[in-house]
């Protein structure tokens, strides 16, 4: 008997899910169902969600457009999450548990950012023009 494989990569049907949770939430917080004054006040891009290997945890990648203080946005909407999670059952009503929503800061911008501003630096282009000349 050979074990099976282990591998740290979602599977296809985990990428699946989590991009129907992820259109769920949306349709949600667009349509103003969660009553909680910061995030109707916010406008909220979810950029990813997470499934857990069981699909019964989804991790939603959030990023709060406009607003410096992201925690304060995470926070409500880590408050609202019961009732997020009731309100996705219509979208989501193939699935056999409905997933328990957890929502995290999308940082990947700012990562995004950071390389940028590495790329454009002086020395990084001082070593790409020595580069250059010695070809």
């Amino acid at each position: 008997m050979t074990a099976k494989p282990t591998s740290s990569a979602p599977s296809q049907r985990m990428l699946r899910v989590g991009e129907q949770v992820r259109a769920a939430i949306t349709q949600v917080l667009q349509r103003g169902e969660v009553r909680d004054d910061v995030i109707e006040k916010t406008v909220i891009s979810i950029s990813e969600v997470r499934m857990s290997p069981d699909l019964k945890i989804a991790t939603a990648y959030v990023t709060p457009l406009g607003v410096s203080d992201h925690g304060a946005i995470i926070d409500a909407l880590n408050r609202n999450a019961k009732y997020i999670r009731g309100r996705l059952g219509p979208q989501l009503r193939q699935m056999k548990y409905m997933p328990e929503v957890r929502f995290r800061d999308d940082t990947s911008f700012d990562n995004y950012k950071k390389i940028d501003e590495l790329l454009r630096s002086p020395e990084v282009q001082r070593d790409l023009d020595d580069d250059t000349e010695e070809q």
